[in-house]
């Protein structure tokens, strides 16, 4: 990492203030060519008039310098507050290449952070995540785990498994000592305590990734039902076509929402009935696939035709499901407060009477069920897969069946772990962990 990059920090585009950022060992260089004077000191914002090697002015903004290793990538690093214009912007890039620095890549600030012990991989991923957090909830957890909070949980449980291999490879390695009968046995209680953790995370419902992703909420009905109606009243927009004219809607619509802090995605289907077409009958396939795939389904039913209810529509409701008697201004029969054994509400979704209602019943159920707890929590599948990949070792921990053995799979288990925070990693990986990061960061 000998070169050193720049970019943009702030986001394109015409704006008051642009941020950009230079971290390399030629930063230092860079500002001093630029503003034609020695450098200020450190982190303290200056005034500075940068101008081209040419002397041809580029801007009149603010310069702060940050020595290594003091600073965000550990390296030298320089920001420079300019005016946010497109001129500004492709003058001083064009003065930074001509002094030899290159633009930086999508989270290369990020990575060399990382490779420079600043941060770990939890902590990287929850830069990325909080500069995309759209909802209140997305921005708290991105806060605690960029404080460090899954980080502590991972080495705790890294900690420990160290502890145990010790214990066991001092049995490996003074067998022939007289060593207590019990270290054998503590080995075993320990692993499995640690396994036991390590399980309860791993059942969490997946809250963490969940929240990070959003909730996948899909509407199942019947044709007619008012399933787009809905959406589009739920969505605050036309977001999908509303037709009396039946199985107008063949594919899966989506829109996100904001449903108390919580990221959700709502998504429309095709209506639930024996398919004339097709075409048609794809649409049926993909809602009751995407039916499947779901975290809450909203099983929407024509309020004017009860008590007949819609067997199709019926034949999907389970415990993840919320029924929604639509058209209720429309009905002639007293509606049910439950049907298949889960509880009902009545709304219109041409007048909007009920929606106030449905909404802060979505909301209570999803945090009665994906509600994050003020523990750190998996976020990412990859943090996930690690862990399960540790339980699987832990599961086959047998000392007494051969001592050897038994350490391989602590190691094993320690290994996995230590891929979550990066203490055990691959380029490849790297590459596609920081890929996803902006410009910038």
């Amino acid at each position: 990492m000998n070169e050193t990059i720049y970019a943009l920090a702030s986001g394109a585009g015409r704006a008051g203030i642009a941020v950009w950022r230079l971290s390399g060992p030629g930063s230092a260089d860079a500002l001093r060519a630029l503003t034609g004077r020695d450098l200020p000191p450190p982190r303290r914002a200056v005034r500075a008039v940068l101008t081209s090697d040419d002397g041809d002015p580029i801007d009149d903004g603010l310069a702060l310098w940050f020595p290594a290793p003091a600073s965000f990538t550990g390296e030298d690093v320089v920001e420079l507050h300019l005016h946010g214009g497109r001129a500004v912007a492709q003058a001083l890039g064009q003065a930074l290449g001509g002094l030899g620095l290159r633009p930086a890549e999508p989270g290369e600030f990020s990575r060399r952070a990382f490779a420079n012990g600043k941060i770990d991989l939890t902590h990287a991923e929850a830069i990325a995540d909080l500069v995309a957090a759209e909802t209140a909830a997305q921005r708290r957890q991105a806060l605690r785990q960029m404080d460090g909070a899954l980080a502590v949980l991972i080495e705790d449980w890294r900690r420990r498994l160290v502890s145990i291999l010790a214990r066991l490879e001092a049995a490996i390695d003074f067998a022939e000592e007289d060593l207590p009968p019990s270290l054998i046995e503590l080995t075993r209680t320990e692993a499995a305590a640690l396994a036991a953790d390590l399980a309860t995370h791993l059942a969490d419902h997946r809250r963490g990734e969940i929240l990070r992703d959003g909730l996948h909420i899909t509407l199942l009905g019947a044709p007619n039902a008012g399933k787009s109606s809905l959406l589009n009243r739920l969505a605050g927009r036309e977001a999908a076509i509303v037709s009396a004219e039946a199985g107008t809607t063949r594919d899966v619509i989506e829109v996100h929402l904001d449903l108390g802090g919580w990221p959700a995605i709502l998504a429309d289907t095709a209506g639930l009935r024996e398919a004339e077409g097709q075409i048609e009958a794809e649409g049926v396939r993909r809602a009751l696939a995407r039916a499947g795939a779901a975290d809450l389904k909203l099983a929407v039913f024509d309020a004017a035709l009860v008590p007949v209810l819609d067997d199709s529509t019926r034949e999907v409701i389970d415990d993840s499901t919320l029924v929604v008697l639509n058209k209720r201004d429309l009905a002639h029969a007293p509606l049910p407060a439950t049907v298949a054994g889960r509880p009902a509400i009545a709304v219109s979704a041409k007048t909007g009477d009920g929606l106030d209602q449905l909404v802060g019943w979505i909301e209570g159920e999803v945090q009665q069920h994906f509600a994050v707890g003020p523990a750190p929590v998996l976020t990412r599948a990859r943090h996930r897969a690690a862990a399960e990949a540790a339980f699987v070792a832990l599961s086959g921990f047998d000392p007494s069946v051969d001592l050897g053995l038994a350490a391989e799979s602590l190691r094993a288990a320690a290994t996995a772990l230590g891929r979550i925070t990066g203490r055990v990693e691959t380029d490849e990986v790297l590459g596609a962990i920081f890929a996803e990061f902006c410009i910038g960061k």
